[in-house]
């Protein structure tokens, strides 16, 4: 039976957008999300509701305005999460229904709820601190999902209902084959079925989800997959069971746009031929407008808007529907005025893996990855680097840092990078500085913040005192827009903006002349992605900066960038200024790229 949540009175109350920002037995299921100052404030419940039309839940319309019979209702969805003494109310009267064939998106930012209602629907969230309203109902064809027992929840989820999480390394086991998983699968829901009949299943739906030689892939582990070839093999394992229905939590984040536009191509080609519906989880406008036929915007856990998508989308009644469309990065830099130094000279650099070696070590297959680039970086610019993954992106800026061995050369302001003695080393790395993709795999969970960003001062100028070094790093959280009470908290105590802004801090605290940024804003919301390119622009007007910015996401490139490198297997296929790359690409691959960003 469900948990009834009968009051709330006595006990605290942490708002949806606040610090938690993980829970146990859900992937984020309450995510924070940086304030930005001036955003439009939270409204009330009462509000909310209101200036949003209300959701048909009515058990006597069996139809959509299509046609479409409904196969899902959600009405008055509550869940609420008891967090040491705190109830966090995550979701607050969502109502909401989905007929076959249909494509519903949900969007919003990092702690919107999202997720949390997606994952409601199949039962996924721990039961030991998820609650639901009393009067919350989840009917699925009649079934209803919060008062449904184990061996119906059983036949539900993976039969009738499947899901696609973001991260699949997260969601398949790295010690099993990849054909093992699948026809477990399989086999946990058609008892009838034998192994043969099973493995022809498999062997066809990899085939279908584009899994070239599948037979033998199926003999593989995930390590041997990459993140496009994942979550085709995720898909293939959703549909094993010809769901009726297919919630997609956020399936491309991680991916090139290239990739992104396959795998939605992909889901969209397959739920015409089974006729699923689908629940499609997004941030990002663009996608859900393209692969979407209706929408519900959410925000602090309520439906804010809701109708067809191309409507909402032209003609958003919604200040926070308004917002997020204005919060896709726009514009295009122009080159750096004059002609500035080059600060970074790379001539014919070259970065190869050894993959197998024999026994006295020599390296008997290698990769090549990078394969004779040559890149010149001007004082005060900021060059982007795109292309798809594997292209050699993160490889050649690893190189520049001397992070990794290389052949060729590496100049800064003329001086050759290799060579160095250990004291110009040490000197130059202060002037050199990099913000990585992940800030919370980047910062140490057992330094404050203090003592992340004033680490770089300890080691390059020991001469400050404990004073200087405090007042320098309160100046540098004033610079990136973070409190004095940063100071002494963790990392985990903040959103993935604000630790970003503390990577930013971290690199910027020494003054350097260069910094690699290597896929930033690749984990951010769409709103805190302006806010941060904002800032990032905003430092290096001021201390005239040198940045190298390699990303996926062309409109924040395009937004960031002066002159543009695309990158291809290991080369660079086109270069240029960034108006020339974006409204004039020479090369099919660049045009390609360009195409599957729906949001240019």
């Amino acid at each position: 039976m469900k948990d009834n949540m009968t009051g709330t009175a006595g006990m605290g109350t942490v708002d949806a957008a606040g610090d938690v920002t993980r829970v146990a037995g859900m992937p984020a299921a309450v995510r924070g999300a940086d304030a930005a100052p001036g955003s439009v404030s939270a409204m009330d419940g009462a509000a909310a509701q209101q200036q949003v039309p209300a959701a048909p839940t009515g058990a006597d319309r069996e139809t959509n305005s299509d046609g479409q019979k409904i196969i899902l209702r959600v009405n008055n969805l509550n869940v609420y999460f008891d967090l040491d003494g705190h109830t966090v109310h995550a979701v607050r009267g969502v109502s909401f229904w989905v007929a076959r064939g249909e494509t519903l998106a949900l969007v919003g930012e990092s702690g919107s709820g999202k997720s949390v209602t997606a994952m409601s629907i199949m039962r996924l969230l721990d039961r030991r601190i998820a609650r639901y309203g009393k009067d919350s109902s989840i009917d699925f064809e009649g079934t209803s999902v919060l008062d449904a027992d184990d061996r119906t929840l059983r036949n539900l989820r993976g039969g009738r209902i499947s899901f696609i999480f973001q991260e699949p390394m997260t969601s398949l086991n790295p010690f099993m084959r990849i054909g093992k998983q699948l026809m477990e699968s399989a086999l946990l829901h058609n008892p009838d079925w034998n192994r043969a009949e099973a493995n022809r299943r498999v062997l066809e739906l990899l085939e279908r989800v584009g899994i070239r030689e599948a037979e033998r892939r199926m003999r593989q582990y995930p390590h041997e997959f990459s993140g496009g070839q994942l979550q085709r093999i995720m898909i293939a394992m959703a549909l094993i069971n010809n769901p009726d229905l297919l919630i997609a939590d956020e399936p491309t984040t991680a991916l090139d746009v290239t990739i992104q536009a396959e795998i939605l191509d992909l889901l969209h080609d397959l739920q015409q031929q089974m006729g699923m519906a689908i629940i499609f989880i997004t941030h990002d406008l663009g996608l859900a407008e393209h692969y979407s036929r209706t929408v519900c915007v959410m925000r602090h856990g309520e439906i804010v808007e809701r109708g067809k998508i191309a409507k909402v989308f032209a003609e958003p009644k919604h200040e926070y529907t308004i917002e997020l469309i204005n919060s896709i990065p726009r514009g295009t830099r122009e080159p750096v005025k004059g002609n500035p130094d080059v600060l970074i000279d790379a001539k014919d650099v070259r970065v190869e893996f050894a993959l197998k070696k024999n026994f006295f070590g020599k390296p008997t297959k290698v990769f090549k990855a990078v394969k004779g680039l040559d890149v010149q970086v001007r004082r005060g610019e900021t060059l982007g680097i795109v292309g798809e993954s594997g292209s050699g992106k993160s490889t050649f800026g690893k190189a520049v840092m001397q992070m990794l061995n290389y052949e060729g050369d590496i100049l800064f302001e003329g001086r050759n990078l290799r060579g160095l003695s250990k004291e110009e080393t040490r000197r130059l790395q202060a002037e050199r500085q990099i913000v990585f993709q992940d800030p919370y795999g980047s910062l140490s969970p057992r330094l404050n913040i203090g003592e992340i960003v004033g680490e770089g001062l300890s080691i390059h100028q020991p001469e400050l005192s404990k004073k200087e070094r405090i007042e320098r790093v309160l100046a540098v959280l004033d610079e990136v827009q973070l409190p004095h009470s940063a100071l002494n908290r963790y990392p985990h105590e903040f959103s993935g903006g604000q630790r970003q802004r503390i990577a930013i801090a971290r690199a910027v605290i020494l003054r350097p002349k260069f910094i690699l940024l290597d896929e930033p804003t690749s984990a951010l919301d769409r709103s805190v992605q302006v806010k941060v390119v904002e800032l990032l622009c905003h430092l290096q007007d001021k201390y005239g900066l040198t940045y190298m910015f390699i990303s996926h996401d062309l409109s924040v490139v395009r937004a960031v960038s002066n002159n543009v490198v695309v990158m291809q297997q290991g080369r660079m296929v086109e270069y240029g200024t960034s108006e020339q790359i974006f409204r004039n690409p020479q090369t099919e691959y660049t045009q390609r790229l360009i195409d599957a960003a729906f949001d240019l």
